[in-house]
């Protein structure tokens, strides 16, 4: 439905999101009324070249036409139930998920601070449960993001940020240890030590990919203590960075692995898979959720998965992404171009990334800012070089827009 099926302006539509609406968010100036592809569109039916991607969500494209589809058959039969009677798209989507990740058992979450807070728990419960009560402390990686809700925001490792600011004191039993830093790590684990928590690329902590050595140590590290680790693949899960789970471009697997974002390809669902093993930890009443694995949001989200594999996006994802890096690298002011597949990280020699950002949006590109000097891209995996193209342009007009 548009504006004029609802009698109202954009205008209006602004006003009343001010006037009802808690303010979190550095909000556009346009009113976003539909998307399709690449591509959002106004109420002026402006189209917006989209490299924000809904925050890594839209991996398939906007409005993918399979994954609607699948939303609107399932929606005919069956909107909800609760988790005791079996469903379809649940099985089938636990199957496909496991099979294409090599994981063994999935358990539904509604979105990726909630599947995060699922892993802490189910990491806390591991230690309760095989060593005693005080096996619990969790160490993260600093400049790490793993969410908003308590758990997730204690382990997010930027006590200085606005994330921790005015909500302490936060959960207790956390560490932060240097990312890409074995030793760090190694010093910062105790006896108490239950898991190891990382990011295999940082997102927020401005596009950081980890090092096979370090992964491989972190790995080498929990086997030896008994530890867990744990994964957060909310953002480069499920091709983003080529693979289906970025873990699997480094040979390292987890034993807890958390995503969300693509996986529902714009409705909301989140997911941990685990090792058999590590899956036994949670058992009838240790945790729940009403929505987890709404029928909906399953049968999106295995329409979305489908459609990527078939369509081969991870490759694409290589392909354009290394394409567009490199290309990056010659903008005006380039300090550093990094990432893995299609997250991208451009870094300034300027602190001018929000007013390269906002010159962006005014030549109707999408991205976002990191920070004072980093420009975060996390385009649609169907994204071509042709766009790429154009994107690079738009870029090059709002950095030298600057002076």
């Amino acid at each position: 439905m548009q504006l004029k099926d609802y009698g109202l302006t954009a205008e209006q539509v602004i006003e009343l999101t001010k006037k009802y609406m808690i303010d979190t968010y550095e909000r556009f100036s346009f009113v976003s009324v539909r998307a399709k592809g690449m591509y959002l569109y106004d109420e002026n039916d402006n189209a917006y070249l989209d490299f924000y991607g809904g925050i890594a969500v839209n991996s398939a494209g906007n409005c993918n036409e399979k994954v609607v589809a699948a939303v609107i058959d399932q929606v005919q039969d069956l909107m909800h139930t609760f988790n005791y009677p079996y469903t379809i798209p649940q099985a089938l989507l636990a199957e496909k998920i496991c099979t294409t990740i090599g994981m063994d058992k999935v358990y539904y979450q509604n979105s990726g601070t909630e599947s995060n807070e699922a892993m802490i728990k189910l990491a806390r419960k591991y230690g309760t449960d095989n060593y005693g009560p005080n096996r619990y402390h969790i160490v993260t990686a600093k400049k790490s993001f793993h969410g908003r809700t308590y758990g997730a925001l204690s382990a997010t490792g930027q006590p200085e940020s606005a994330i921790h600011k005015g909500f302490e004191p936060v959960l207790p039993g956390f560490s932060y240890a240097e990312f890409n830093n074995l030793d760090s790590f190694k010093a910062a684990v105790t006896d108490d030590t239950i898991a190891i928590m990382v990011e295999p690329v940082q997102g927020e902590g401005g596009v950081i990919p980890a090092t096979k050595e370090f992964l491989e140590g972190l790995r080498k590290l929990c086997d030896e203590k008994g530890m867990l680790l744990l994964f957060d693949e909310v953002q480069t899960g499920w091709f983003r960075t080529g693979t289906a789970m970025c873990y699997q471009s480094y040979g390292v697997k987890p034993d807890v692995v958390s995503m969300a974002k693509a996986l529902g390809g714009g409705m909301p669902i989140g997911a941990i898979a685990a090792t058999a093993k590590a899956a036994a930890t949670l058992n009838p009443g240790s945790h729940g959720s009403t929505y987890s694995g709404n029928p909906i949001c399953c049968a999106a989200a295995l329409a979305q998965v489908n459609e990527m594999i078939d369509r081969k996006l991870g490759e694409n994802a290589t392909e354009v992404g290394n394409y567009f890096m490199d290309k990056l690298k010659t903008l005006p002011h380039v300090k550093d171009v990094r990432g893995m597949g299609l997250l991208v990280g451009v870094e300034f020699d300027i602190p001018n990334a929000v007013d390269i950002k906002h010159n962006a949006i005014d030549r109707n590109l999408l991205t976002t800012a990191i920070g004072a000097n980093i420009i975060r891209m996390v385009p649609p995996l169907i994204v071509t070089k042709e766009d790429c193209d154009k994107a690079y342009a738009i870029l090059k007009e709002s950095v030298e827009a600057i002076g």
